[in-house]
């Protein structure tokens, strides 16, 4: 993260530290949240279903059936794309949260 990005999130916490004050940002935070944590758990869905696909060509190509090796090759290459993304995505979450968790208010 740059300088110029991280003085644009303080202004905006700050921002929206003012409006819990005033009382007027608790209803938004639900809605913001409840979308947040639906699309991440869609994401992490989506990383399981991939692996399980992976998974399964794996194992049906060991066992012979007819399933071309390309094919088993592009469902890994998916499925370790996807993690490696769902494994960055938390480290930068976990990143903002430690900064957050460092301000002083």
């Amino acid at each position: 993260m740059n300088n110029v990005s991280i003085q644009k999130a303080l202004q905006d916490m700050q921002a929206l530290a003012n409006q819990a004050k005033a009382g007027g940002v608790q209803e938004t935070q639900n809605t913001e949240q409840a979308d947040f944590s639906s699309m991440l758990k869609q994401a992490v869905d989506n990383v399981n279903e991939l692996q399980s696909q992976s998974s399964e060509m794996s194992a049906a190509f060991v066992r012979g059936e007819n399933v071309p090796l390309t094919d088993v090759m592009v469902a890994a290459q998916k499925s370790r794309v996807a993690f490696e993304a769902m494994k960055e995505t938390r480290r930068h979450l976990l990143e903002a949260y430690q900064q957050i968790s460092r301000m002083q208010v």
